[in-house]
C-alpha cells in the first residue's frame, strides 16, 4: 500500500460521486392488483441533480421504468415540515396516483395520460393549507388526509391547524372536516367496507413517541371510541386487515411491537419481542410491517442499531429472514406472497427489494428469495475498501453522572493507502439529528467520503435515541444538552483512549438536534475536541422556544423544560451562553429558508464567536431548507467541512482533487 498522511489519501470518493446519480429512495407502494399495464411498483427519488425534487417512478413487471410525475413537479408535502405521506395510491384505481405538489402544496390527481388536475381550493396564503397521509376509500370515490392549515397575514397570531378533511377522490371538492380539535393527527385510515375511520392523534406538549390516542369513528352513527393508546403509550401505524381487524404498534411494554383489535374484543398481542417494529414518528406515511395473504406478518425490526426483516408465523413464533439488509423502510405487500420494501446494507445504498418468503410448513425457516426491482448506484468501489461500521458500546454517565452505558457505530479509516507508522487517525464524531432519532448502518457515501481519505468516523446513539427501547429514548428527557454531550464525549475519549484514533485530532459535527449538541460539546473548558462542524444546529434554545413551527414548539418541554417556566434551564443549556469557554474552530453551514432551525440560531453563534477571535467559518445556502437537497450545495458543504479540517489539523487535501478553499476568519 502506499504511504500517505490520514487525511490526505487520495480517494474515489469525491463530492462529485456523492451526488453523482444520487437519488434519496422514499417509499415504495404496489400499483394495484390484479395485474395490467398500469400497475407494477411505484416509488419516490429525491434527485440532487435536480435541485432535490422528488419524482415517483413506476417499474412495470416487464422491468421497464417511467417518470409519472410531469417535468418540474415535486410530490414533497410540508405538514409538520418534515412532511412524508406525499402521496398514495389505491389497488381499484390503476394508473391514477394522488400526490402533493411542493410549490403550493395542493392536493393533485394524476391519471395515466392526462394532466395532473387539483383537488383542493387554492388557499388564500401561499401554501396556507396543506395536506399529506392520504386513503382512498375502497370503491375509490372518496379520500381522507390530513391537512394542516396555516394563518393568514392577517391573523398571524392564529395558531396552525391540523386536521383529518374528506374530499372526493376523483374531481375538485371542498374539503369536509372530519376529525378538529386535537393539536396534531395523523394516519387517517378507512375501513375496508368505509364504514369506520380510524387516525392517531396528540396534543402539546407530547410528541408522536410520547403520548399518542388511536381513535375509531363509526361513520354512520358518529361514534368515537378509544382502542389504544393516551399517557405513557405512543400508537403507530394503524392498519385495517380485510376481516375488519385493526392492527397497530404499540410500545405499551417499553418495545413498538405488534398488535390487533377487533370490535368487541379485547385486544391482542400479535408479536412481542425486545426489538422495535416502530420507529419515531417525524414522517407521515411510514410502514414498518404487512401482512402476507396466508395471514403471515413481514415486518422490519431494529435491534442494536440494526435493523432485519423477520415473519411471523401462523402459530405465533417469529423468524429472522435471510437478507442482507441492515436499514429497512416501508414494507408493503406485493400480491398474495411478497413483500416490497427500501432497504439497504453495510455495502450497498438503499434500493428497492421484492423479498418472497418461503411459503409456510416448508421447513425453510428464515429462507426468502431477494429481487431488487431498484438498484443502488453502481459506485465503482471495491467492497475491500468499504468501511463497515462495527457496534461499540462505551461507559457513560446519565445527567446525575450515575455510569450507564452508551451506543455507537464506528467506522475505522479504509482505504488504498496507510499512514506513516505510529501515526493514528484522525476521528470525526457524528451526531445524528432528532434527537429522537438514531444512526443509520447503510452504506452512506458521505461517510466513506471521510472513511476513505483516513477518518475514523463515530456515529453515535447517545441516550435519547431510538432503536433500544422506550426507556433509553426517554433517558434524554430533561436532560437534553447533558445525557447526549456525555455520549459523545465519552465515545470519543473511548477511542483514543484504547489507541484507536489520535487525541489530538477529535472533531464532532452535527446538523439540527445534532448541531446543538456540538455546539455544546464544545462550549466547555473540558472539551476534547479541537474541531467542530455545526450544520443549521441550535445554539439559544429560548430563540428556538420562541421561533421554531408548530409541530416542535412544545418539544423542548420534554427535553428540558416548559418554556417560560424553565427559562433559565435553557439559558444554561444553551452553547451562547458559554460561548466564553469556547476556543475550538467551529465551521457553521445554514439553509436560509429553514423553517426548523432558522438562519438566526447560526448567525448568533457566529456572530459571538466572531467577537471573541475564535477561528469561524460560515456558509450560509440560498435556497435550502432544513437539509442540503441541492446537489451543487451538497457538494461544496462537503468539501468546505474538508478543506476546513485540513487547515486545523494540518494535512494537505489531495491533489488530484479541485477542492475550493474556504476562509476561516481569526485563524
Amino acid at each position: 500500500m502506499t504511504i500517505s498522511g490520514y487525511g490526505s489519501w487520495p480517494t474515489p470518493v469525491t463530492s462529485e460521486l456523492v451526488v453523482t446519480a444520487a437519488v434519496r429512495l422514499g417509499d415504495v407502494r404496489p400499483a394495484g392488483a390484479p395485474r395490467t399495464e398500469d400497475t407494477g411498483v411505484v416509488w419516490a427519488e429525491g434527485r440532487a441533480t435536480e435541485g432535490g425534487r422528488i419524482q415517483l417512478v413506476r417499474r412495470a413487471d416487464d422491468g421497464s421504468r417511467t417518470d409519472l410525475l410531469p417535468a418540474g413537479a415535486n410530490a414533497r408535502t410540508a405538514v409538520h415540515e418534515y412532511g412524508g405521506g406525499a402521496w398514495w395510491l389505491h389497488a381499484g384505481s390503476p394508473g391514477v396516483v394522488w400526490y402533493v405538489e411542493w410549490s403550493d402544496q395542493r392536493l393533485y390527481r394524476l391519471e395515466r395520460g392526462r394532466d395532473p388536475v387539483a383537488l383542493t381550493p387554492e388557499p388564500s396564503v401561499p401554501r396556507g393549507d396543506r395536506y399529506a397521509d392520504g386513503d382512498v376509500a375502497g370503491d375509490g370515490s372518496w379520500l381522507v388526509a390530513v391537512r394542516e392549515h396555516h394563518p393568514s397575514e392577517q391573523a398571524p397570531a392564529t395558531e396552525v391547524v391540523n386536521e383529518i378533511v374528506r374530499l372526493d377522490a376523483r374531481a375538485p371538492s371542498a374539503p369536509q372536516v372530519l376529525v378538529t380539535g386535537p393539536d396534531f393527527v395523523a394516519a387517517p385510515r378507512i375501513s375496508p367496507d368505509g364504514a369506520a375511520l380510524a387516525w392517531l392523534s396528540w396534543n402539546h406538549p407530547s410528541m408522536p413517541w410520547d403520548d399518542v390516542e388511536l381513535t375509531v369513528r363509526d361513520l354512520a352513527s358518529g361514534v368515537d371510541m378509544n382502542v389504544a393508546g393516551g399517557p405513557g403509550e405512543s400508537v403507530t401505524e394503524p392498519q385495517w386487515q380485510p376481516d375488519g381487524s385493526l392492527t397497530f404498534l404499540s410500545d405499551r411494554t417499553g418495545w413498538w411491537n405488534l398488535y390487533r383489535w377487533m370490535p368487541g374484543q379485547d385486544i391482542e398481542a400479535m408479536i412481542r419481542i425486545d426489538a422495535e417494529i416502530g420507529v419515531p414518528g417525524w414522517a407521515l406515511g411510514g410502514s414498518r410491517y404487512t401482512f402476507l395473504e396466508d395471514g403471515r406478518v413481514v415486518f422490519a425490526r431494529s435491534s442494536h442499531g440494526f435493523d432485519a426483516l423477520a415473519v411471523r408465523e401462523l402459530d405465533g413464533t417469529v423468524t429472522e429472514l435471510d437478507t442482507p439488509f441492515s436499514v429497512v423502510a416501508s414494507v408493503r405487500p406485493d400480491g398474495p406472497h411478497a413483500v416490497v420494501c427500501v432497504a439497504g446494507s453495510p455495502t450497498a445504498e438503499p434500493g428497492v427489494h421484492r423479498v418472497v418468503p418461503a411459503p409456510a410448513g416448508t421447513g425453510e425457516p428464515g429462507a426468502a428469495g431477494v429481487q431488487t426491482l431498484r438498484a443502488p448506484r453502481d459506485l465503482g468501489l471495491h467492497p475491500e475498501t468499504i468501511s463497515v461500521p462495527e457496534p461499540i458500546q462505551f461507559l457513560s454517565g446519565d445527567a446525575e453522572g450515575n455510569p450507564r452505558t452508551g451506543y455507537a457505530l464506528y467506522y475505522p479509516p479504509f482505504g488504498t493507502y496507510d499512514a506513516p507508522e505510529g501515526e493514528l487517525p484522525p476521528l470525526l464524531v457524528v451526531i445524528h439529528g432528532g434527537p429522537t432519532g438514531a444512526a443509520v448502518p447503510v452504506l452512506s457515501v458521505g461517510v466513506q467520503y471521510w472513511t476513505s481519505r483516513g477518518f475514523g468516523v463515530v456515529d453515535v446513539d447517545y441516550g435519547g435515541s431510538t432503536g433500544y427501547g422506550r426507556e433509553y429514548r426517554e433517558q434524554l428527557r430533561g436532560a437534553w444538552g447533558i445525557v447526549d454531550v456525555a455520549d459523545c464525549l465519552a465515545a470519543a475519549r473511548t477511542l483514543a483512549e484504547t489507541g484507536r484514533v489520535d487525541p489530538a485530532r477529535l472533531a464532532i459535527r452535527g446538523g439540527s438536534a445534532g448541531g446543538f449538541t456540538t455546539l455544546a460539546a464544545l462550549a466547555r473548558e473540558d472539551t476534547p475536541f479541537s474541531a467542530g462542524a455545526d450544520h443549521f444546529g441550535v445554539a439559544d434554545l429560548a430563540a428556538l422556544a420562541a421561533d421554531t413551527h408548530k409541530f416542535e414548539s412544545r418539544y423542548l418541554d420534554g427535553l428540558i423544560g416548559p418554556y417560560p417556566q424553565a427559562r433559565d434551564v435553557y439559558t444554561e443549556r444553551s452553547p451562547l451562553t458559554h460561548v466564553g469557554k469556547f476556543s475550538t474552530p467551529l465551521i457553521v453551514l445554514q439553509g436560509d429558508e429553514d423553517a426548523i432551525v432558522p438562519p438566526n440560531q447560526s448567525e448568533m453563534i457566529v456572530d459571538a464567536l466572531r467577537s471573541r477571535g475564535v477561528p469561524v467559518a460560515y456558509l450560509l445556502f440560498e435556497g435550502e431548507q432544513h437539509g442540503f437537497r441541492q446537489a451543487q450545495n451538497i457538494r461544496r458543504a462537503l468539501d468546505a467541512e474538508l478543506a476546513f479540517y485540513s487547515q486545523v489539523f494540518g494535512f494537505a487535501l489531495p491533489e488530484d482533487e479541485d477542492i475550493e478553499p474556504v476562509e476561516i476568519e481569526n485563524l
